[in-house]
């Protein structure tokens, strides 16, 4: 049985990734952007006037940290920034070249057109949509131009679109998972690339790569003008590379900390020790005997009865004529009647 099901999680044991790495991959980037987003919301409802065009222009910046990042990765990993992480790459389908050297410009450019710019449009097509469904619910039909009603018929076709595209990323999955799809995704398809392993000649080449780019005085101004520009990208998507790296290691520790399954050991790492119970400094015999005296008469108790608003037992005659006449408990001074006796009955009676 294991036998026959092992090509579901090796992608038919032609050196591809596994189902669960390139989806554990486009998983990453899908968490990020929002977790980033309500940290800017944060900010921005904290002081409007400092990070408010923070807010409002979220996707723009979001789009250029994004093509920067892609861009320097694609450049120096043939991956994208998540498949990097799991140590993927990008080939070409039949094409098995190290992550070094690149995939080719017109690979890089298709790559980078489709891991940006797509889901910045998808994101603002939606926006769009959701506005034009808010103007539909509260205002009134006027007569349209033939621009306007083409406009709408796209609006009111593009949900379609989207369940056309996800059915069909769903399909090439189960196609990849089957070993008769090279892809997991439509992106990589039309990419023209395919995902690989990062091999160990990859990783030292990628180390050495960036002591190759020293500057020349040979180069011409242009040049140099060009390698500075690429030098300062590259420091900034390694910024941002990192600190995506700690906030996602940071929000997968926090997605275990607080699990259900971890409850039980968070509370035993957390919790208070138990107290020790509170050390009697008077005589036993003492306490046993102060223990079985009346509050009001100052004698041993006789049918014993607790005043439930205080907690306090007494003598059954005692209390209940103090009670009946002052309507408190003797000792806390709470309102209490004659209902909040209960009558104690003494297993060493």
């Amino acid at each position: 049985m294991a036998e026959r099901g092992a090509h579901l999680t090796t992608a038919a044991g032609e050196g591809l990734p596994s189902i669960f790495e390139v989806l554990a991959q486009d998983s990453l980037m899908s968490a990020v952007k929002p977790a980033l987003q309500h940290a800017i919301k944060i900010l921005a409802e904290s002081n409007p006037a400092r990070y408010g065009v923070l807010w409002r222009k979220f996707d723009e910046l979001y789009a250029i940290l994004d093509l920067l990042l892609q861009h320097h990765f694609l450049l120096r990993t043939s991956a994208s920034f998540s498949e990097n992480f799991y140590g993927l790459k990008r080939v070409g389908p039949d094409d098995s070249r190290c992550a070094y050297r690149g995939l080719g410009r017109k690979r890089h450019l298709r790559s980078l057109l489709l891991l940006v710019l797509l889901p910045y449009l998808r994101t603002k097509l939606e926006k769009v949509l959701a506005h034009q469904r808010d103007e539909d619910d509260f205002s009134i039909r006027m007569p349209q131009s033939l621009a306007q009603k083409m406009y709408r018929a796209f609006l009111a076709a593009y949900p379609y679109v989207c369940m056309a595209w996800d059915g069909w990323s769903f399909c090439h999955q189960l196609l990849y998972i089957f070993g008769n799809a090279r892809t997991h995704s439509p992106l990589l398809w039309l990419a023209g690339v395919k995902l690989s392993h990062l091999t160990a000649e990859d990783i030292r080449h990628m180390d050495l790569k960036p002591a190759e780019r020293a500057l020349s005085s040979s180069q011409s101004l242009g040049a140099r003008i060009q390698s500075v520009f690429s030098t300062v990208v590259g420091s900034v998507a390694v910024s941002v590379s990192t600190s995506l790296s700690m906030g996602v290691f940071f929000l997968q520790f926090l997605d275990w900390w607080y699990s259900s399954e971890n409850q039980t050991t968070v509370k035993s790492l957390t919790s208070l020790p138990t107290p020790p119970p509170p050390l009697h400094l008077e005589d036993q015999d003492d306490a046993l005997t102060h223990s079985k005296v009346c509050p009001l008469c100052r004698k041993v108790r006789i049918n014993d009865t607790a005043l439930a608003t205080s907690g306090y037992v007494f003598c059954y005659p005692c209390i209940y004529t103090y009670v009946k006449t002052n309507r408190r408990c003797p000792l806390t001074g709470y309102p209490s009647e004659l209902q909040h006796l209960i009558k104690i009955y003494s297993p060493e009676v």
